[in-house]
């Protein structure tokens, strides 16, 4: 029998996750969400048959095998800390910042905790999500969404996690050639399109099990050609250097220690 996953913080990650446990699915899990974002829990309601909402977060645990927590960093130790869990469950963080030991002190006495960094492919069932540490209830949630990936040790996890923080960086820097192209005459929604199509075009590259990232730059940089001229170029202005930098940076901040 399937477990009844109980969601609390219905954001857009959340959210996701509900479409990928049932849209289209025959087995749909039961889901009970809190009633945090109360029109977003609603319209996943009324799309699901499966998905209903609780009257507030203590309902979401009493009714559920399993409970998923998508709170803020800010206020998930709190909320947590005010609810009463059962030996019999257990709770799958995707909360940065807050370590397995922390969370085992605040949801005791749940058998299984685990920590993830589940991303929007979720909803599609194309994600493979980092977990941590392995577990039978995270590994049967995860499996209806694209499957995870188990990184035994915390810091590494972490450091999955500050790499998860790249992503606005790179609808940035997308932005930025785009930008660029309008500056020189290109109107601003043929630029954005042309800029989106190349990069969409790209992704199938990235299919393999194993992409070598050094040797699709390599593939893409014809000796002497402009592609190589501006990696190099970048490379030469420090910018690989600041993603590093930038990562250190932020897994400093959801791992200080």
């Amino acid at each position: 029998m399937s477990n009844t996953y109980g969601v609390i913080g219905v954001g857009s990650i959340a959210a996701a996750m509900v479409v990928g446990w049932c849209d289209g699915v025959a087995d749909a899990p039961e889901v009970v969400l809190s009633p945090r974002n109360a029109e977003r829990s609603a319209d996943l309601a009324a799309r699901f048959d499966s998905v209903r909402i609780a009257a507030d977060n203590q309902a979401v645990v009493d009714e559920a095998d399993v409970i998923v927590v998508c709170l803020l960093p800010g206020n998930a130790v709190e909320v947590l800390s005010g609810l009463r869990f059962r030996p019999d469950q257990a709770v799958v963080s995707a909360v940065a910042g807050v370590d397995v030991a922390r969370l085992r002190e605040v949801v005791a006495p749940v058998s299984e905790v685990a920590r993830s960094i589940p991303l929007p492919a979720v909803a599609t069932r194309e994600s493979v999500t980092p977990v941590h540490p392995e577990g039978p209830a995270v590994e049967e949630l995860f499996a209806r969404l694209g499957g995870s990936m188990v990184v035994d040790d915390e810091l590494a996890f972490e450091s999955i996690a500050a790499a998860s923080a790249t992503v606005a960086a790179y609808f940035g820097y997308l932005g930025a050639i785009a930008d660029w192209l309008g500056s020189r005459g290109i109107p601003e929604d043929d630029a954005r399109r042309y800029v989106a199509a190349t990069f969409a075009a790209l992704a199938g590259e990235l299919g393999a099990p194993d992409p070598d990232f050094a040797a699709l730059a390599n593939a893409h940089a014809t000796p002497g050609g402009l592609n190589e001229q501006f990696a190099r170029d970048l490379g030469a202005a420090g910018v690989y250097d600041e993603v590093r930098n930038g990562l250190d940076g932020v897994l400093q901040r959801i791992a200080p220690n």
